[in-house]
């Protein structure tokens, strides 16, 4: 990053608290501007209040799943970055539920769990405009 610029604005969605809480501290450390939000429907006003930059979601919550947070960002503020994350449920494998998070607009996909690096890497190349 560069260190004259404003911090890019990462709104973190997952609704496990630890998982939400690790990213947040990480992506902090790396110097982003972090806030989270354990589901769509938090993370929508959250958004209101301060533009994210980077909408990173997990896909599997309540209230307001991740690809309805990614439809309705995607619609509503299209100007926002998206990285969509999952290791799946029971019954369906992370992939599909990824694969379809890019068909609807994600512009990266990252199946838990994940290594730090990877993460990372991949908030780097969405903010610059290299989409998957």
């Amino acid at each position: 990053m560069d260190p004259v610029a404003r911090p890019l604005h990462v709104l973190v969605v997952d609704d496990n608290d630890d998982m939400a809480a690790s990213m947040e501290l990480l992506l902090r450390r790396e110097g982003y501007s972090v806030d989270s939000a354990p589901n769509g429907a938090v993370a929508l006003g959250r958004h209101l209040r301060r533009r994210a930059d980077v909408l990173i979601t997990d896909l599997l919550m309540p209230e307001k799943d991740g690809i309805e947070t990614i439809a309705h960002f995607r619609a509503e503020f299209p100007g926002v970055k998206i990285i969509a994350m999952s290791g799946g449920g029971t019954r369906v494998r992370g992939e599909r539920y990824l694969s379809t998070a890019a068909e609807i607009g994600a512009d990266a996909v990252l199946k838990k769990p994940f290594e730090i690096a990877a993460l990372l890497e991949t908030l780097r190349r969405v903010a610059n405009g290299d989409a998957r």
